[in-house]
């Protein structure tokens, strides 16, 4: 042994001879938000086998690689197999009661709400985002109101992670769609660091957590920490581990995983920019959105150039018009697409009239496919606002609503139209609220708030 080691020292202490040596171009580079194919050394990886060998020293076990968490990934994967105690997410104390007094009156009628028994998949698939969030906490809990209530959402184990982390999905994403955001950003500090090796299996090294949760967990962390830097830091220890995955999956030749998990790094890309414009960070944002190419693959999803649109949008807010224009040219976020950032484009140029031409195109074009667009009605509504035709601009609105449409957006400047119409617009935003209430329930939110309504 101590002659190896001689060797090795004296080896490492020889000069190389500098003779003439063939001399290469520097390598490219890439960031974290890149996808290659180049193998990278996951964090997550190193902390699950730091983990596994100090609750299991001395023994060897193999694994298969972990699969995507995602759950709704095509490819068949084994779930984890743990029996850690999430009891610490199962307190009362870290869930906020929800008030009533923020939905309009026509919502709280009895008549109208669904049953404490109701399943909590119906009460998504029907709009009930706020019962929906209730019943999710009352599982968590263990605390039905009712023996019937029990038995519709029982009660969570500790040990059984998959239903714990679903229904805290639920819940801090149903918060959100009700616009009580803050009450889930404080909720969410329960998980703490969702990158720590705990909620990795000991096993296979597989995170717990589904994707979905540990994404959006990342924003509202930032927000209830009151650390907005914090939120890039996570997106990019979640690209890390999207590019890890990207490169095992091309070893492995699963071409859907590994588009899977490029859509997932091209919207962490974007949710970057989006983070940096949340700090007021607009310099960074614009540089970072420029750094993410030039809306081609990956960036289209699903042939329909989503995410193509949310760099331009993003480009919008920057105030860079022409920026915006360059990511959806060429086809790059659809024919639809394309028009659309057009017209918004000229709106945010102050040129009404040539966007209110470009949106009543579009909107003949869709009312001919039998397609009726909320988003176009509603920025055709504002450009004929500024162009001074009012009357107009209202009629559309309410005839949308009549249609069955209720966002925020529409509701919101429909009351606006109101307060400029006239002093009694209390009573036209009540009877609003009556008519919206009236509607059959959807997936896409049916109870609404005062803050809908402007009341």
């Amino acid at each position: 042994m101590d002659h190896s080691i001689q060797q090795r020292n004296s080896q490492g202490h020889t000069r190389n001879k500098s003779g003439a040596r063939p001399s290469r171009p520097r390598s490219s580079t890439k960031g974290p938000l890149d996808a290659d194919e180049a193998p990278v050394i996951s964090p997550i990886s190193s902390q699950a086998a730091r983990f596994s060998s100090s609750r299991q020293a001395g023994s060897r076990t193999s694994s298969p690689l972990p699969r995507s968490p995602a759950p709704r990934s095509p490819a068949p994967s084994t779930a984890p197999v743990t029996s850690k105690d999430f009891s610490f997410l199962l307190r009362p104390e870290i869930y906020h009661q929800i008030s009533p007094l923020s939905v309009p009156t026509p919502f709280r009628n009895p008549a109208r709400q669904p049953s404490p028994e109701t399943p909590i998949p119906d009460l998504l698939s029907h709009g009930h985002f706020r019962a929906a969030a209730i019943a999710a906490v009352q599982a968590l809990t263990s605390s039905p109101v009712s023996a019937t209530t029990a038995a519709a959402h029982p009660p969570a184990n500790p040990t059984d992670h998959a239903r714990i982390f679903e229904l805290l999905y639920t819940r801090l994403a149903c918060l959100c769609l009700i616009d009580a955001t803050p009450l889930a950003a404080q909720e969410s500090k329960a998980l703490e660091d969702l990158n720590s090796a705990f909620y990795l299996d000991p096993l296979s090294g597989a995170h717990l957590v589904p994707w979905a949760l540990r994404v959006l967990g990342v924003r509202l962390q930032a927000i209830g920490f009151g650390d907005p830097r914090r939120a890039v830091m996570s997106y990019y220890e979640l690209a890390r581990e999207a590019r890890l995955q990207i490169a095992r999956a091309g070893k492995a030749h699963d071409h859907s995983a590994a588009e899977l998990w490029k859509q997932r790094l091209a919207e962490l890309g974007v949710k970057v920019a989006s983070a940096l414009i949340e700090m007021d960070d607009l310099a960074a944002a614009a540089e970072h959105l420029a750094t993410l190419g030039d809306g081609n693959q990956p960036f289209k999803v699903g042939g329909d150039g989503r995410l193509a649109m949310s760099r331009s949008l993003l480009w919008l807010h920057l105030g860079d018009v022409e920026a915006a224009r360059r990511c959806v040219k060429d086809g790059k976020g659809g024919e639809t697409g394309e028009s659309i950032v057009d017209a918004l484009a000229d709106m945010a140029d102050g040129e009404y009239e040539a966007a209110l031409e470009k949106w009543e195109t579009l909107r003949h074009t869709m009312e001919e496919n039998d397609v009726q667009d909320e988003m176009v009605g509603v920025n055709l509504t504002v450009c004929l606002l500024y162009t001074g035709r009012m009357a107009e601009a209202r009629d559309i609105l309410e005839g949308l609503v009549d249609a069955g449409q209720a966002s925020h957006t529409l509701l919101f400047n429909l009351s606006t139209m109101y307060e400029l119409c006239t002093d009694r617009h209390k009573n036209l935003k009540m009877r609003l609220a009556e008519r919206v209430a009236s509607k059959q329930p959807t997936s896409q939110g049916w109870e609404k708030t005062n803050a809908d309504f402007k009341l």
